[in-house]
C-alpha cells in the first residue's frame, strides 16, 4: 500500500461521522423519536405508569416499525386518520378523496 492511499483512508476514517449524521437515533433496538410519551412521566411519577408507558411504547412503536411505519409516519397516519375524508376549511372542489395504496 503506497502512502498515498494510506493518507487517503485515514482521511476516510476522519469523516466517517458524516455517513451516520442522517441515520435514526435508536436506543436499544428502538426508535428513540417514540419516548415522546416519557414526557407524559413528568407530571406524576410512579413505577407503574413508568413500566406501562415504557412497555406499551415499546410494543406500540415495535408494532408499527414491522408495519413499516416509522414514528413520524405513524403520527401523520393517526393525524389523518382523526381527522377524517371531511376537510370543512376546503371547498367541495378541493376536496381529496382516501386512497389505499397497499
Amino acid at each position: 500500500m503506497s502512502a498515498a492511499q494510506e493518507i487517503e483512508n485515514i482521511q476516510e476514517k476522519m469523516n466517517w461521522h458524516w455517513r451516520n449524521s442522517m441515520r435514526v437515533v435508536r436506543f436499544f433496538a428502538f426508535d428513540a423519536r417514540a419516548s415522546f410519551i416519557g414526557a407524559l412521566l413528568l407530571f406524576r411519577l410512579t413505577s407503574w405508569r413508568l413500566w406501562l408507558l415504557f412497555i406499551g411504547n415499546l410494543v406500540l412503536f415495535r408494532y408499527l416499525e414491522n408495519k413499516g411505519l416509522t414514528v413520524p409516519a405513524a403520527l401523520r397516519n393517526f393525524r389523518a386518520w382523526l381527522v377524517g375524508a371531511e376537510r370543512p376549511g376546503w371547498g367541495s372542489t378541493r376536496r381529496r378523496k382516501f386512497v389505499d395504496y397497499g
